[in-house]
């Protein structure tokens, strides 16, 4: 069936050991009260990223981003599906959650493999019949040096806080003519990486994770540095993209 190779779920099941090691509280939105996990499961979805930026004065209060999880569960809406004009498959989504956008590939006739450290996320989309992983993009990962487009969209370039070690990864996947579709801050000279906690309306707090946040301008620089180029960059529904290929 396109979209789902029945191999990749059979071939690539993560044992109980490496799904204990993703349960650790470093990455997002995890341990303490997991209102990741929560906002996920409920109608009471806003969550709040307090972030402290290590480069910030001393006393300098934390700053607080406005996330709604009920876009990451809901359909691709027209800013998602337009991600994936243009290019092929098989497209691996990188931090997917609950998978809309593997759905979308998959709509579009697309191969599609998704990758998320979240149990509860990855839970949902296999619920959903969708082709998902639980693990990080920085263990083995099937097709490695395949994927002819990999998506790192709503914030996940931001995943380990460190954007120079992300892009090389995805160099490594990547096939010679793949392309790397990243969504971005819309601050083109954006550039910051922090110790972050995610809070949710009721109370519960995550602990501490490393997170990263970047601009097209700070982005097209660290790209160089792993031999990627942009080749495209644009603006819809207030977010804001870019597309990387192979120098």
């Amino acid at each position: 069936m396109v979209g789902q190779p029945a191999d990749w779920a059979a071939d690539d099941a993560v044992d109980r050991a490496t799904a204990e090691r993703f349960r650790r509280p470093t990455t997002f939105g995890a341990g303490g009260s997991e209102p990741y996990a929560q906002a996920l499961q409920s109608a009471d979805n806003v969550l709040y990223l307090h972030s402290t930026h290590a480069d910030a004065e001393p006393g300098t209060p934390a700053r607080v981003s406005t996330m709604h999880a009920a876009r990451w569960s809901a359909d691709a809406d027209a800013t998602d599906r337009s991600l994936l004009a243009g290019v092929a498959g098989p497209v691996l989504d990188i931090g997917c959650g609950p998978g809309r956008m593997i759905q979308a590939a998959i709509d579009e006739g697309l191969d599609a493999l998704g990758v998320d450290v979240s149990p509860t996320a990855v839970r949902i989309a296999l619920a959903a019949g969708l082709a998902v992983l639980q693990r990080s993009v920085f263990d083995d990962i099937p097709l490695a040096g395949t994927w002819a487009t990999l998506l790192l969209v709503d914030g996940n370039i931001g995943i380990g806080g460190d954007p120079d070690a992300l892009l090389d990864r995805c160099v490594a996947l990547l096939a010679a003519d793949g392309v790397l579709v990243i969504e971005v801050h819309r601050d083109p000279e954006h550039d910051v990486a922090y110790e972050g906690t995610l809070h949710d309306a009721a109370g519960r707090t995550s602990d501490a994770f490393p997170w990263a946040e970047i601009g097209i301008s700070a982005l097209r620089r660290r790209a160089a540095r792993v031999g990627l180029v942009q080749v495209a960059e644009w603006t819809r529904g207030g977010r804001s993209f870019a597309r990387l290929a192979r120098a």
